[in-house]
């Protein structure tokens, strides 16, 4: 009688516990990238909270995908309760309001938990916090340190200003008719970075008008037209200048901090590839910040339970303990600043790799919202975009060009 009762009792706790579980659905894309440390989140997150169950849908070949699949969803009623998507591509969410505002769960001290404001506008639109990142890769300097050693300069005194940069870059294009100083892709991600090196923005807050005809944007182009001039930048693609570096025949070289890893392996023991922070433009750091890529994570329940658990859920793998699992499996750059700065989380591995150091230091210090042009034309005036810096890089007055793709940006997406 003991045994049945005991058993019935142990039926009726267990029963409990399992009602009491609340089951959130993740959304996710780029399992080559992510499968792995999808399943090392959900499985650290649930041991420190039993009462949560997480459950990984099937992942989005890419972000682009996801996001459909995510509309798509939304129509049908059949919506996951959180989402991983491009940093570039959660607006498209909220425009059409699918995601659900993170304020009021992250309280009046973000940047006690690693939230700096640069990180937080990665996922900010007029006053409301609708994302927060999980990853993060900004635009950085990769150098050969030998090529500097022989045009005469030195790693230990490396230039920290544009003139600087520019002036060592001609110094290494004189070593060899086979040998280049300077290489950035003429590219609306890298000229956003540069923009936003001397303080300037893409467009106003409310982005109603065009606001890189300013002098930041002016001097922003005139620095390719410098790279070319000054330094002997050749017109070369993305793709060749991606062979150069690592071949040990480009001497600097402007591109995204997600690719250390790949320039690390190509150059092996030829060279040690050393990674250096953007010069900045102006005098007023505050106003300085970097296009970022890399995912965000957003709330797309709006049942109260469920986003309790959620939000769990999006703090952890937003906080130093979920950061340092993607930062180790993935090679990403944290989008928390605690995790870069207590050697706690990530000492040993910054220890051993002192340039992650260095992009992951820029991101929590100036990362920004990378823009996307509104509108059915955003996407096409990308194009325009570069189009104006190849005339610029070739000669074209760098403020007669920039005012007038401005101009002609304006009337393209109908903001005159």
């Amino acid at each position: 009688m003991r045994r049945a009762l005991f058993a019935a009792a142990f039926a009726l706790v267990a029963s409990s516990a399992t009602a009491q579980e609340t089951e959130i659905r993740v959304h996710y894309a780029i399992p080559t990238i992510w499968a792995d440390t999808q399943k090392a989140l959900a499985e650290a997150f649930m041991a420190k909270h039993p009462d949560i169950k997480v459950t990984l849908d099937g992942p989005a070949e890419g972000y682009p995908e996801g996001v459909q699949r995510l509309l798509r969803e939304a129509v049908a009623g059949t919506a996951p309760d959180v989402a991983y998507v491009g940093l570039n591509r959660w607006r498209i969410l909220q425009d059409r309001g699918l995601t659900q505002p993170l304020d009021g769960f992250l309280g009046d001290n973000p940047a006690e938990q690693g939230y700096t404001p640069a990180l937080l506008s990665l996922g900010s639109f007029k006053g409301q916090q609708h994302a927060l990142a999980t990853s993060a890769s900004t635009l950085v300097m990769y150098v050969n340190p030998k090529l500097v050693e022989q045009a005469g300069g030195s790693m230990d005194d490396f230039p920290t200003t544009f003139d600087g940069v520019i002036e060592l870059a001609a110094k290494i294009n004189a070593l060899s008719d086979t040998i280049d100083g300077v290489w950035i892709d003429r590219h609306d991600w890298r000229y956003q970075s540069l923009l936003g090196a001397y303080g300037g923005r893409p467009m106003n807050e409310d982005e109603t008008d065009i606001t890189f005809d300013s002098e930041a944007g002016i001097e922003a182009a005139r620095l390719y037209q410098r790279f070319a001039k000054e330094a002997g930048m050749k017109s070369y693609a993305d793709s060749d200048a991606r062979q150069a570096l690592p071949a040990g025949t480009l001497g600097i070289m402007f591109e995204s901090s997600s690719l250390q890893t790949r320039f690390e392996q190509g150059a092996g023991d030829a060279f040690k590839v050393t990674v250096k922070p953007l010069p900045l433009g102006t005098d007023d750091e505050a106003s300085v910040y970097f296009p970022t890529g890399g995912s965000g994570i957003v709330m797309l329940t709006k049942d109260e339970a469920k986003q309790k658990a959620a939000w769990e859920y999006i703090s952890f793998v937003t906080g130093p303990e979920g950061q340092k699992i993607i930062v180790e499996s993935t090679g990403y750059a944290p989008a928390n600043s605690i995790v870069v700065e207590d050697k706690e989380y990530l000492g040993a591995f910054y220890e051993k790799d002192p340039n992650a150091l260095v992009a992951h230091t820029q991101i929590a210090r100036h990362a920004g919202p990378w823009y996307a042009y509104p509108g059915a034309e955003g996407v096409a005036v990308t194009d325009l975009i570069a189009a104006a810096l190849v005339e610029v890089t070739e000669g074209a007055d760098a403020e007669a060009t920039i005012k007038d793709l401005a101009e002609t940006l304006r009337v393209q997406l109908g903001m005159k």
